[in-house]
Formats: structure tokens, sequence, C-alpha cells
């Protein structure tokens, strides 16, 4: 079998890395290089985590996404993972908290209620006011996607995965298994179509279901007094209605990042990435609540990515004709399950599991 996979971020080579463990002959396609420094899995580091509030099947999908995580790794060669806790501060009361520790408990993942008294103390940079609770998670901790794509193209390259950097895909014909490159005609068994938030420039069919999103990111230095309790900082989410950010601490060649899960449902992602004063508009806000004396941070870097987005934040992977599947990650968290999706549509194509239970499991619904 040769499978033809279109787009080089996270979620094509870890398709490819899934194809080659069970000797499928690979072909990867990127319109940029490779790997693509505008794809929206180029980044520092990334979250990882069992916590997924209300969205409960992709909360029982994430101890396998460690495990193939764990093999990938050991494919690759290195572990390019910090397990770190995630700690969830809430300022209104929202389901999500609630939800995600009953998955927890079912999981057996280990997690703790903080007292507010000790948070000062504890992390000297939350903005204590208006907190109604803390809690320590297990079983998460931060990726670093950068030197995770690197060296994902260096093994498949040596496993004899073709590359075709700066060839943009204009045509798949998913019946007959092939794509178009500048007037020329690919063929293969089957093509895998994980170009990210490009993904309905190449089926505009899908235009209705997945949505690109240009979301906003900062990259920050922080006061000098506060490098020492950030250097030692776990993951922190941050719920409430105005507040709600997500950040990364900094590490060895990384830098601290705030990020909001506010969807623009808006963009081109054939557009620039930096971040606009419109862009960042309500990240400020929201940082500015969770962060006390946020203005004495330091804004390194505003810069613009893309998601794909769904109504229900859930995964799009199906079959497209008789010969191309589709894959399409959704909200940010493809990065944490990509290679175990890409496991998936691997077993799925080489038979290993039935074909048409794909795309309910890839949503999180069996």
């Amino acid at each position: 079998m040769k499978v033809l996979v279109v787009g080089a971020g996270i979620a094509g080579l870890s398709t490819a890395w899934a194809l080659t463990r069970r000797g499928v002959q690979v072909e990867v396609f990127e319109q940029g290089p490779v790997p693509c420094p505008v794809a929206t899995s180029y980044d520092e580091h990334r979250i990882t985590r069992h916590a997924y509030g209300e969205m409960h099947g992709y909360a029982r999908l994430m101890p396998a996404a460690f495990q193939v995580w764990d093999a990938l790794f050991g494919d690759i060669g290195a572990r390019h993972f910090e397990p770190m806790p995630v700690v969830v501060v809430q300022r209104e009361d929202v389901p999500w908290l609630n939800a995600s520790l009953a998955d927890l408990d079912a999981l057996h993942v280990g997690w703790r209620e903080l007292p507010l008294a000790s948070v000062p103390a504890r992390y000297p940079m939350l903005e204590t006011a208006g907190l109604s609770r803390v809690v320590e998670t297990d079983g998460g901790g931060v990726l670093f996607p950068i030197r995770i794509l690197t060296d994902l193209v260096r093994t498949l390259a040596n496993r004899g995965v073709v590359f075709h950097p700066r060839h943009k895909v204009t045509a798949i014909d998913a019946e007959r298994g092939t794509v178009t490159v500048n007037g020329r005609e690919f063929s293969g068994d089957h093509v895998v179509i994980a170009a990210g938030a490009w993904l309905t420039k190449l089926v505009p069919d899908l235009a209705p279901v997945t949505v690109p999103s240009r979301q906003a990111v900062a990259f920050l230095a922080p006061p000098t007094d506060l490098a020492r309790a950030w250097a030692d900082a776990p993951v922190f989410i941050d719920i409430g209605k105005d507040s709600g950010t997500y950040t990364l601490p900094p590490r060895p060649g990384t830098r601290l990042k705030v990020g909001d899960h506010e969807f623009s449902r808006s963009g081109d992602p054939d557009g620039d990435r930096e971040g606009t004063d419109a862009d960042v508009a309500r990240l400020m806000t929201a940082a500015r609540l969770a962060y006390r004396d946020f203005d004495r941070y330091t804004i390194l870097e505003r810069k613009a990515c893309f998601y794909t987005v769904t109504e229900d934040e859930a995964f799009h992977v199906r079959a497209l004709g008789a010969r191309a599947t589709v894959q399409s990650a959704c909200s940010g968290h493809g990065f944490k399950l990509a290679p175990l999706m890409g496991d998936g549509i691997a077993r799925s194509l080489t038979g290993a599991a039935p074909a048409g239970d794909l795309a309910a499991w890839a949503a999180g619904r069996t």
C-alpha cells in the first residue's frame, strides 16, 4: 500500500509515522518547508492533560494518547515532554472543573484541592481577587512541538518516507486516490488530507462543518522578582467568564506563553501570523484578571495561529470518497491527540480496525 499524506503538521506527520510502523509506503506533500513554520502545530510548547471538562469522550481517550506518545518518543529517540501539574484556577462556578474531576477519578488520576489561603505564597503571580477554587491535577504537562516535528521528519526520512516540500496540492481525487500539484498528478492507494486550517480550501464541501479560526497567543518576559516563581510554575488554566486563559511556564528553549480559548471562527490561514491589537484585545483583558500586576510583564511577541473549529469541538475524521480520508483536528486539542488519531487512521486503512468506527471514535463518541 502507498498512502499520500497532504500536510506536514503534527496530524500529517504522526499519521505518516503510524503508517510506516505498519509497513505502508508514504509520501508527504506540504505547501511550505518541512516542517512548515506556519503550521498550527509549529510552536514552542503545548499543554497535554487528562482533564477535559464536559468532553468526557476525550478524557477517556487520553490514557491511550499518552501510550501512543510513548511509542512515538521511543521511535524518534527523544522524549520531548515534561510532566508537571496542571493547576485549575476557578473564578466563577462553571461546570468544567467538576466534570473534569469526575473523569480524573474514573481514570485514577490524582488531584488535590489547594486552600485559597495558601495560594499567594505558593503562586505569587496569580491574581487572588475573585478566586473560588484552586485545584492541582496530575497527568499533565507540556509537549515541545518544534522539537517533536523536527525529529519526526528525521525519523520518517530514515524510514523511506518521500517528502515533497513546497508542493502545494491544488486538487484531490478522492475516488482515484490522486493529488495534483502544478498540473502534475501523483497516485497512491489512498490519500489522507491533514491540511489543518487549509482543509476547506481543498475540500470546500466541509466549510459548513470545519471553520478556520484565527487565534492569538502572547509570549512574555515576567518581572524579575517573579522569574524564580515562574521557573518553578505548573501549567495554569484559569476558568472564568471574563478571564479564561491558559498559561505555559517558561522552560529551556521556550518562553512564558499565555492564550485564551475564545474562538474567532474567522480569518484566512494564508494571512500573516503577527498578532494585531484586535487579535489580543480579549487575551490582554483576561490576562490582567488572571495575573497580578500583569502590566509589569514585557510582551515579547504577539502571535496569531489558526485552528480548525467545529461546533462541538470534535475531531472530524471520516472517509471521503472511495480512496481518501479527511483528518481535521479541532479547537486546540489537536496536538495532544494527533498521534492517537494518526494511529487510528493507520489501523483503519490497514484493516486492523473497522473503518466504519473511525468517525465516531475520533469524535470521542465511542
